[in-house]
């Protein structure tokens, strides 16, 4: 998530006990603050019992780098350890076209930018296009997250009614261009320099205008029917792309997180627009006052102010933002169109982590919405996995019918965390019992057999199930050799401070601002077990002995660091952790990633 288009708003305003009250009665604050790792993974009683896990820890044998480490800096530059070097890439505004060069003068334009690298990179990924040269020629697949409208109009002075008034159609147009996902072949010449393929056939662009289709219970439901798309099929667009997937068929996710402020509603609200965060008084960027522009479009800006204003949903756009939220399946190989997949939830996604993948049983997708006080998602495909649709680089065929297979047709659950270290999948289905005994398709007001309701109601059903409410849950990752799985939940300074996230004296993470690491365990070693057992990996802030509050104060040995956001397992077991924080605060200073 960028600090750039956060919103800290407390949108879940339900009692379920949030994971600060488990965490207080798992495990004591005493036991979790005295130690490095290896203590405070032995005061958890998952996994095995203390005695196993500490003298696992003794055991282990550490791993080593091969390069210094870069101790944490406010220095405005990237960088490296001795022997490295950073090279500039694809940045904002790199042509895709040939014969095009970037000026920083140069005003950008609706077709310019449609046809150049979007703004503010987030979550990417690469994909071989044959097996034998991967490392030096791939497909790169990236997020690009939000906007700096200051940079974008800089040839300017800026960006026309930015607070209020109508918007010039041409600047909207830019805008929703330059946000959405790139496609961009990358190639390394003989002196080990990178740079993009100017004209690849695989280069392309999906703005917040491109058409795209809706899979899935929620595509052709009433749900979604908009003047646009009057059978509920298609919409326009993807946007506020953070965190990432890559499937084993060779397709890349890109996850809609802070897209709700993109909207407004200024009338009649459906209950899923103020759960979800829908602004009632203005949208983010102002797109909607360039409606009614001469050249506009099949209400191209008019669909991003979602107030009812005809007699059926497909005389306007009020069901507009319920085409948003989802996790968009991109075939980097191909010309075809994007998927939203609604089966895996709507919410603000921040990323789509694959599960252990194993012949014969079901895929697994894990989710976090990054937000505070809200929940770790799972999905569990209803087919099982054929090694037969694993992706084949250089090969032409149809990766989103594969996508299809195991993506439209499955169970979401969320997770609820018990304080003895076991934890339970809750399914968001029709008939599944909310936490007074109804169906929670009763308690939602829908029909006995709506998935398409539940979906689009996600978080709503989450409270009613009983869901942990967590605080900002985002990257996951996998360890390979013994399928455990890491969540990173970036922090929550609010913790103790606002409706619903109470404070507890024997919990050492109130106004939570550093974060921690949460991991768990499968019943079985099977990603489609609905029960699971969790412990406390390590909690990030400033090391043992620090002069600073005990709730600042972290479990692990060495250089401090805050609010871990992505997760990654490299070949020798070693996970990455990346750190997002906010370098305004002055517990931050000097924090870096690990």
């Amino acid at each position: 998530m960028s600090k750039e288009i956060e919103d800290h708003r407390l949108f879940n305003h339900s009692h379920n006990q949030p994971f600060a009250e488990v965490l207080a009665q798992h495990v004591s604050r005493r036991d979790v603050m005295r130690g490095g790792l290896g203590l405070a993974a032995a005061s958890m009683l998952g996994f095995g019992g203390a005695a196993q896990a500490l003298a696992g820890e003794q055991a282990k044998t550490p791993l080593t780098l091969a390069f210094e480490a870069v101790r944490g800096s406010r220095t405005d530059a990237i960088v490296v350890p001795e022997g490295y070097v950073a090279q500039v890439l694809v940045p904002w505004g790199t042509p895709l076209q040939a014969g095009q060069e970037w000026q920083a003068d140069q005003p950008m334009t609706p077709e310019r930018q449609a046809m150049s690298v979007g703004m503010h990179h987030d979550g990417m990924a690469g994909f071989a296009l044959d097996a034998d040269n991967a490392s030096r020629r791939f497909v790169l697949a990236l997020n690009n997250e939000y906007i700096d409208q200051d940079a974008l109009w800089a040839p300017q002075g800026g960006p026309t009614n930015a607070e209020a008034g109508a918007r010039p159609a041409d600047e909207s147009r830019t805008e929703i261009n330059a946000h959405g996902v790139t496609i961009v072949e990358v190639e390394k010449d003989a002196s080990g320099q990178w740079s993009h393929v100017a004209n690849s056939p695989y280069n392309r662009r999906f703005t917040s205008a491109t058409v795209m289709d809706l899979a899935g219970p929620v595509a052709g439901s009433d749900y979604v029917k908009t003047q646009f798309s009057p059978d509920g099929t298609q919409t326009r667009g993807t946007n506020n792309n953070c965190g990432n997937g890559v499937t084993p068929w060779g397709t890349y996710i890109a996850c809609e997180e802070n897209w709700p402020d993109i909207f407004v509603n200024r009338g009649e609200r459906f209950q899923d627009d103020a759960r979800i965060g829908i602004p009632t008084d203005k949208s983010r960027y102002g797109w909607d006052p360039s409606a009614g522009d001469a050249t506009e479009q099949n209400g191209e800006f008019a669909r991003f102010d979602i107030t009812p204003r005809g007699e059926r949903a497909e005389d306007d756009y009020r069901n507009e933002a319920r085409t948003f939220g989802y996790q968009v399946e991109v075939d980097p190989y191909s010309g075809a169109r994007a998927v939203k997949r609604t089966a895996l939830g709507r919410f603000r996604h921040e990323g789509c982590w694959l599960g252990k993948l194993e012949a014969g049983k079901p895929i697994v997708f894990y989710s976090g919405h990054d937000a505070r006080n809200e929940y770790v998602y799972k999905y569990v495909s209803d087919a099982a996995w054929d090694p037969a649709d694993a992706n084949r680089p250089g090969v032409e065929y149809d990766r989103l019918a594969i996508g299809s297979k195991y993506m439209d047709n499955g169970t979401l659950y969320v997770a609820r965390f018990h304080a003895d270290g076991s934890g339970e999948w809750l399914p968001l289905t029709p008939n599944a019992r909310t936490q007074d005994g109804r169906t929670l398709a009763a308690a939602l007001g829908l029909a006995e057999n709506d998935l398409a309701g539940i979906i689009i109601n996600t978080c709503d059903a989450a409270d009613l199930l009983g869901a942990t409410t967590m605080d900002r849950p985002e990257w996951v990752a996998v360890k390979p050799d013994n399928r455990e799985v890491y969540v990173t939940l970036t922090n929550n300074d609010k913790r103790g401070r606002e409706e619903g996230q109470p404070i507890n004296s024997a919990n050492p993470r109130w106004e939570n601002e550093h974060g921690h690491i949460l991991r768990w365990r499968e019943k079985g070693d099977d990603p489609a077990a609905t029960t699971f057992q969790w412990e406390i990996f390590l909690l990030a802030g400033y090391p043992q002995g620090s002069d600073v509050p005990a709730n600042q104060i972290g479990t692990i040995q060495g250089d401090i660091f805050s609010s871990p956001d992505g997760l990654w397992f490299d070949p020798a077991g070693r996970l990455w952790i990346e750190t997002d924080y906010d370098e305004d605060s002055p517990n931050h200073q000097g924090m870096g990633t690990n």
